[in-house]
């Protein structure tokens, strides 16, 4: 059972370890309004790191949902100027940012899907030249889940109300590494060397390309850019901030080459996208091109996430993952992509990590581009990994080195 010795503790993690909030500076929150005592909870512990200031932007899904279902699509397209400003102000002041997630999933399901495109896509547009902050890890960032009502009946749609609850609550603050007993910030601290130590061995190959193979059919090929660096554990500002900015995170992640990848890949757990559930679904990739697709639920959502722009149907993140991380061993299907891309190795359509490649986060994006990158207005993971995983690493010569069997690492 989840204590409130337990939520102090997260705070704190979350605050000293996640986005690792630094004397005098700024803290923007991001979190839905439900949330509020725990938001509290991080504000005490930011100012108490010496935080200039402590801002929270609000959201809330009903209020969310009224505005796509009320509103027309050109007034869900207009950005105020605001709005850019307000987060310019933000990252010209240095701040750091966490986001909190508690969101119920599939919640926009019955919304109109053309709204909800318009509508980030106008936003996105606007704030281009805006996103490159914690895309490039210039300021720090990080994402922490707590249990909502909502989000456990739908984990767990037949169990009590409050048993649902209690149970998701267990399960996240495991998967954290937080307890009652425990100190969570020096476990994140072992954990984020042996990460640190998978990316090392990974990087002194410099693979060519990935091949992964499993049971349920996925077998493709997934060619890595030219000097590209695997990432594990935390991320580092130009300033040598060290940060985390997924709590959980199993993943070791790389960038593939945007026309390298060819194959089928079959989805290992259900995708939440804009509030839309898609499940059961698979995925064929010509010179890196997703060329044809099909699900048992929410096609017509994975469509509008393929032809989102050119760049959607392209990947932008390749990740490896062991069957065993304690994310996939709790049993859970989260129904959120923080938590279930660190129970199975992923891909992601879109946007790549500038970290990845050598030089990366100074790099223009027609740099980026040259250097065999995807370009995208959004990042979208997707679940492919098994219990019985296969994936093999390929080098320049032809040489193959195990790197995954039967799920885990070799």
């Amino acid at each position: 059972m989840v204590t409130e010795k337990m939520y102090d503790k997260l705070a704190q993690l979350v605050v000293r370890k996640g986005a690792n909030v630094q004397k005098d500076q700024p803290l923007i929150i991001r979190a839905h309004v439900q949330d509020a005592a725990f938001v509290k909870k991080v504000a005490k512990c930011a100012y108490k790191a010496g935080a200039k200031y402590v801002s929270v932007e609000w959201h809330d899904n009903d209020l969310t949902k009224m505005a796509y279902q009320y509103e027309s699509t050109e007034v869900l397209s207009q950005v105020p100027q605001w709005k850019y400003d307000k987060t310019k102000a933000q990252h010209d002041d240095g701040a750091c940012y966490i986001t909190i997630l508690s969101d119920k999933p599939g919640v926009m399901a019955d919304v109109d899907s053309e709204k909800i495109k318009a509508a980030n896509m106008a936003y996105y547009t606007k704030m281009a030249d805006l996103i490159g902050y914690t895309m490039n890890n210039e300021g720090q960032w990080s994402v922490i889940g707590v249990p909502s009502v909502d989000w456990a009946k739908t984990v767990f749609p037949d169990l009590p109300e409050e048993e649902a609850f209690e149970k998701l609550g267990d399960a996240i603050f495991a998967v954290t590494r937080v307890s009652e007993d425990n100190d969570p910030i020096a476990e994140w601290d072992q954990h984020d060397k042996e990460m640190i130590e998978h990316a090392k061995k990974l990087n002194e190959y410099k693979f060519a390309k990935l091949h992964f193979t499993s049971e349920t059919g996925t077998d493709v090929e997934v060619e890595l850019v030219k000097d590209h660096i695997w990432v594990g554990g935390g991320c580092t500002t130009p300033k040598g901030v060290y940060f985390d900015p997924n709590m959980p995170t199993e993943e070791c992640f790389c960038m593939p080459r945007k026309t390298g990848v060819n194959g089928i890949v079959y989805a290992s757990k259900p995708l939440d996208y804009e509030g839309k559930v898609i499940d059961g679904f698979w995925i064929r990739f010509e010179k890196g091109k997703a060329v044809d697709f099909g699900a048992k639920k929410g096609e017509e959502a994975l469509a509008q996430l393929l032809s989102y722009d050119e760049g959607s149907a392209y990947l932008g993140e390749v990740a490896l993952v062991p069957y065993d991380s304690p994310v996939s061993q709790s049993g859970v299907l989260f129904f959120n992509t923080l938590y279930d891309e660190n129970a199975a190795c992923h891909l992601a359509f879109g946007r790549p990590y500038p970290e990845n490649i050598a030089g990366g986060e100074t790099m223009s994006k027609e740099e980026l581009k040259a250097c065999g990158a995807n370009d995208s207005m959004q990042h979208i993971d997707f679940m492919i990994g098994t219990r019985g995983t296969n994936v093999d690493g390929i080098l320049e010569d032809g040489t193959i080195v195990p790197v995954f069997r039967d799920g885990n690492w070799v």
